[in-house]
């Protein structure tokens, strides 16, 4: 069974970063969080916000680390040991620069991308077996543009085609939240 127990949304703290690319994590997990009157609260042990709930009548925990993007890892770890929740148990939200606008997919493991947020989960989990969600932000282009990229909003029209996404990656939330991953998988590949 797929269960997800945990579902992680990255971002960065703080309010000058609350809408840029490198947040669709945190956008996806809050419109989760606020759809089934979920409430995060500031949670020192696990280095970020967590929070708690039934949507679609299962058990899970939500977590929003506060560690900034590079050191995702060491929050999905406290709250992942201290639940016992095994890797594969874990759904990480995340921007992806590989995919464009408009895209979203769901994938269990592979490597980290250059994604600084999932290579720190990797190395504190010790394993690339967890499930991702990933958000497409599209790419600059250039590489040496990447970080300026991710930490500033997106282009109205690109900005509709991630919201776009996102609801697209919301509706297979029950599906997720049931362990049919796979069901989820098609359902969002195919659109």
């Amino acid at each position: 069974m797929n269960e997800i127990k945990l579902i992680v949304g990255l971002g960065n703290p703080g309010r000058e970063y609350e809408s840029t690319r490198h947040n669709a994590g945190f956008l996806w997990v809050d419109e989760l969080a606020c759809a089934h009157q979920i409430v995060f609260k500031a949670e020192h042990k696990f280095h970020g916000l967590a929070a708690r709930g039934s949507p679609h009548g299962r058990e899970i925990f939500l977590l929003k680390p506060h560690t900034f993007m590079n050191g995702s890892g060491r929050a999905v770890a406290a709250l992942a040991q201290f639940y016992k929740i095994a890797a594969q148990h874990i759904l990480v939200v995340h921007d992806e620069l590989d995919l464009p606008p408009g895209s979203a997919k769901l994938k269990l493991g592979g490597g980290h991308g250059g994604h600084n947020g999932l290579k720190d989960i990797i190395a504190h989990l010790g394993t690339k077996d967890f499930w991702r969600l990933r958000i497409g932000i599209g790419h600059p282009g250039e590489r040496v543009e990447v970080s300026n990229y991710v930490l500033n909003p997106a282009r109205r029209e690109e900005q509709a085609l991630i919201d776009e996404a996102m609801r697209r990656a919301q509706d297979v939330a029950p599906l997720i939240l049931d362990g049919k991953l796979e069901a989820a998988m098609l359902k969002l590949h195919s659109k």
